[in-house]
């Protein structure tokens, strides 16, 4: 059946000469993955523009249920994200988050509360003209609600962060899943930020790879099947 949906893209892999197969997460069905001819041509740069990481669309599709790949009959841009894609912060930002959820996102049931944010965090980063330096990091934060990994226990005056059991606690831990206690006061700042004040947490370059890469372990240990991601060399030498 030939339906329409909003999506988000998310990968997109050339599969032939002529098709690729984009990954998208919609509105209505949740991760999908799309066979859409034409993408590479010498004509093709309007329609490439479409299945940038990221990218907010349009989809009409033919949507059959159980099947792994969908086609796409058209796609159109649903906002514009030159902001973002030709700012080379926010084009690493995005890359980073676009694998992210690549990587997190594996269930095809719809979520209309997680698009809504989703698509909310993607506008404010495209509109957003400075301040973004810890937008990944807030973002990687609050989508862990939404995957039902946030982190909780103690928030008063906190130690240490307990990585395994994800529990701020006051004494460390019989395992080496732990945060040191500077990472840690960071962290729970972290936690209490939105994208309006994100720029108020002051890092340096090494307390934000820092807590990068600790909150990359965080989802290694609660997120199934997340491996780690293959663009943080590439966000951590832009932010260098």
């Amino acid at each position: 059946m030939v339906s329409k949906t909003t999506g988000i893209v998310l990968r997109t892999v050339k599969y032939s000469d002529k098709a690729s197969v984009v990954t998208v997460y919609t509105r209505d069905y949740g991760r999908m993955a799309y066979m859409v001819y034409g993408i590479y041509g010498k004509r093709s740069a309007a329609k490439a523009a479409c299945f940038l990481p990221l990218s907010l669309i349009e989809i009409t599709a033919a949507h059959h249920p159980g099947k792994d790949v969908q086609q796409m009959k058209e796609a159109r841009i649903e906002e514009n994200l030159v902001n973002t894609h030709h700012n080379p912060i926010k084009n690493a930002i995005a890359l980073f988050v676009a694998e992210l959820l690549y990587k997190t996102l594996k269930q095809p049931e719809p979520e209309s509360e997680l698009f809504d944010f989703l698509r909310q965090s993607i506008l404010t980063l495209n509109e957003k003209e400075e301040g973004i330096t810890n937008f990944h990091l807030v973002f990687a934060m609050h989508l862990c609600r939404h995957l039902g990994v946030k982190p909780n226990g103690d928030f008063a005056n906190p130690v240490y962060f307990d990585l395994l059991n994800g529990t701020f606690v006051q004494y460390p831990p019989q395992h080496e899943h732990i945060m040191n206690p500077e990472i840690t006061k960071l962290f729970l700042q972290l936690n209490r930020l939105s994208f309006e004040d994100m720029d108020q947490l002051k890092l340096s370059r090494e307390s934000r790879n820092n807590l990068l890469n600790n909150i990359m372990e965080y989802y290694k240990l609660h997120v199934p099947e997340f491996y780690g991601l293959n663009c943080l060399a590439v966000l951590q030498e832009v932010f260098s």
